[in-house]
């Protein structure tokens, strides 16, 4: 056996239940970011069977992202002072049950409650800083790692279970395959149930800081100069990855002259790409210096744009852009939450991530609607990338503005209750 295979088994062998609990958070978070992708996916058939216009279920999609912000604090808090089981088994059952529900609604309030409501729920509990909250109370040695591969699931998830729900809604119809991929979605509740124990939890994680009011962590959090850095750079990563590349690829790639089929691969690849920046940068935030890690990330990205604005006429390059914009994507994800659990504390991981994911969703809808503005105003996206490019750049050096240290990521940040 070779040293590296030896090493991987040590690695496994020193918390087989958090592995574990690793696997089902990236298959978890594989069907909730599909489940919330399947709106953009399903739109034309709703049109179709149901009659509704494309605003009214574009704004539904607005919704679900409100209360995505609104929940993802109040659930990161929830999971400090609990423990991540609960939270994870009822965004299961808010998920599942809204896929379930939707699949027979017929009205169009009851799109707003069952998908839009119900789901924006279940999303906002079981994102990104949710599962990384989770992997941080599991785990102390490997912790960026661990991050990096469950959140990985996100672009997984888009990936691979977005397309087979597709193709399963061309074969048996939207209302059975979303009926069935609802029922799947709860069924993992009862795993999550048995499987993220209490005795999972680290005894840092259940340490100082997650009895204390909500005041007081919040009091804090906000002294804490680390945190608005932090905020400030993650604000900008929402605006230069949902808001303006999730949203405005494709339509630009299309204005480019590319066909849609073409245009839709690339996004594709950008995906596949997204899995392996996010589980490198996890690798790498438990070896190097992760504020430079974080303002290198924010510092490719913004080159990245350079080749976004040289795509028209040349597949190579877009294909080339959607490889290199995937790398430096999600991977701020392993990265940042690796920073929280150092500077603020495990036992407050939840609620600073939720609070941090919260200005990630305000970045990414001012990037998506300034998109749509200057492509109107202006007939060009090139103004789009040059603010992306100026954006990613200031976040780089905010970034590089904070002060590495481990000292504390064993213990956190006690708080007194």
């Amino acid at each position: 056996m070779s040293s590296e295979s030896q090493s991987l088994s040590t690695i496994i062998r020193a918390n087989p239940r958090g592995w574990l609990i690793v696997a089902f958070m990236f298959s978890a978070l594989s069907l909730v970011f599909s489940a919330r992708a399947a709106l953009g996916m399903i739109m034309p058939t709703w049109e179709q069977d149901l009659g509704w216009d494309r605003t009214f279920i574009s704004t539904g999609g607005s919704i679900v992202l409100v209360f995505m912000t609104l929940v993802s604090p109040m659930a990161g808090n929830l999971l400090d002072k609990v423990g991540p089981r609960p939270v994870v088994t009822a965004a299961l059952l808010c998920v599942g049950a809204s896929l379930a529900a939707t699949s027979v609604m017929t009205e169009q309030w009851q799109f707003i409650v069952l998908f839009c409501i119900i789901g924006g729920l279940g999303y906002g509990s079981l994102a990104a800083p949710q599962a990384s909250a989770t992997i941080g109370q599991i785990f102390n040695e490997h912790r960026g790692l661990a991050t990096g591969i469950a959140t990985s699931g996100a672009s997984g998830g888009l990936l691979i279970i977005l397309p087979l729900l597709a193709a399963l809604v061309g074969w048996i119809g939207w209302r059975y395959s979303f009926a069935g991929f609802g029922l799947l979605v709860m069924a993992m509740a009862p795993i999550a149930w048995f499987l993220i124990t209490p005795a999972s939890r680290t005894a840092n994680a259940s340490a100082s800081g997650n009895a204390a009011p909500l005041g007081a962590r919040l009091r804090v959090i906000a002294r804490n100069t680390t945190f608005w850095l932090l905020f400030v750079g993650f604000m900008i990563c929402g605006f230069t990855t949902t808001g303006v590349i999730e949203v405005h690829l494709i339509p630009y790639a299309i204005s480019c002259g590319f066909p849609r089929f073409e245009s839709a691969t690339a996004l594709g690849v950008l995906s596949a790409f997204n899995m392996a920046g996010m589980i490198l940068a996890g690798y790498l935030a438990d070896k190097v210096n992760r504020p430079l890690l974080l303002g290198a990330i924010y510092f490719f990205r913004a080159l990245s744009f350079l080749i976004l604005m040289n795509i028209t006429g040349n597949p190579e390059m877009l294909f080339l852009f959607a490889i290199m914009f995937g790398i430096f994507d999600y991977s701020t994800m392993p990265v940042l939450a690796s920073i929280v659990g150092t500077h603020i504390g495990v036992g407050m991981m939840g609620l600073t991530l939720g609070l941090l994911f919260a200005g990630h969703s305000a970045g990414a809808a001012a990037g998506a609607f300034m998109g749509g503005y200057f492509f109107d105003a202006f007939a060009s996206y090139e103004w789009v990338w040059i603010v992306s490019i100026g954006l990613a750049l200031i976040a780089a050096v905010i970034s590089w503005m904070i002060r590495e240290t481990r000292n504390t990521e064993e213990a956190g940040t006690p708080v007194a209750a």
